[in-house]
């Protein structure tokens, strides 16, 4: 089963969370910093990482900062209920999920899961009615759903689990119009609901990305009112 880290400094919230995902079968690392918790991943990154943002040492928007130069780890923010700004600021910085305190056991366990899932490349041994499904190809963009890479013009653009379901439904259909409601339903679980500021923020750090490494990038159009599209070659 996934390695799950959980980093938080309510030593309370440590002991619940830990029992509630042990019993599902997840192994389960505990941190009470941010600090602890990256010197804990030099060792071995876990499947996925849930993050207080607020913690002493290193609060968890540090430590996703840091942990997203190098990695695409998912990560799921557990927020207060008022921290609004908190969320669009770390959906920005690449997180995958927020769960707001106080929080059921049950509806964090079941975040986790719907939070692998995406991450999860297909069952090797899952029929495909279409070859070509494992690698899209447009253009200088390429994307393996299989080895969740994408590159653009050969050069390797690292994505977030959800950054990488927005851009490959966008992909698939160039030209044709998404609405942010079918962006969402392509990137989240039916449980999860996100608001249309959630898709625009993800839309505006997959272009940052991408000018990263080609600043000609424009593929990516925003029709006002409505939604996006990836341009036709």
């Amino acid at each position: 089963m996934p390695t799950i880290a959980l980093v938080d400094d309510d030593r309370n919230i440590l002991a619940s969370v830990s029992i509630a995902l042990e019993s599902e079968g997840y192994r389960v690392l505990t941190y009470t910093d941010g600090s602890s918790a990256l010197d804990g991943f030099t060792t071995g990154l876990p499947d996925l990482a849930i993050l207080d943002i607020k913690m002493p040492r290193m609060d968890g928007m540090e430590l996703l900062r840091r942990l997203r130069q190098k990695s695409d780890m998912p990560v799921i923010f557990l927020t207060s209920k008022d921290d609004e700004i908190d969320e669009l600021f770390g959906l920005k910085m690449g997180a995958d999920d927020f769960i707001r305190k106080p929080f059921s056991q049950r509806l964090l366990v079941e975040r986790v899961k719907a939070v692998l899932r995406r991450f999860q490349p297909r069952d090797p041994g899952e029929k495909k009615t279409v070859e070509t499904q494992r690698v899209l190809d447009r253009g200088a963009l390429a994307m393996d759903q299989e080895r969740h890479t994408c590159t653009w013009n050969t050069q390797q653009v690292t994505l977030t689990v959800t950054e990488f379901l927005i851009l490959y439904a966008l992909a698939q259909r160039p030209g044709v119009v998404k609405s942010r409601n079918a962006l969402m339903d392509a990137a989240y679980d039916d449980q999860v609901y996100v608001d249309d500021r959630t898709i625009d923020s993800h839309i505006k750090r997959l272009r940052k990305k991408f000018k990263a490494v080609d600043d000609d990038f424009d593929m990516i159009e925003t029709l006002y009112g409505v939604g996006y599209r990836f341009k036709e070659a």
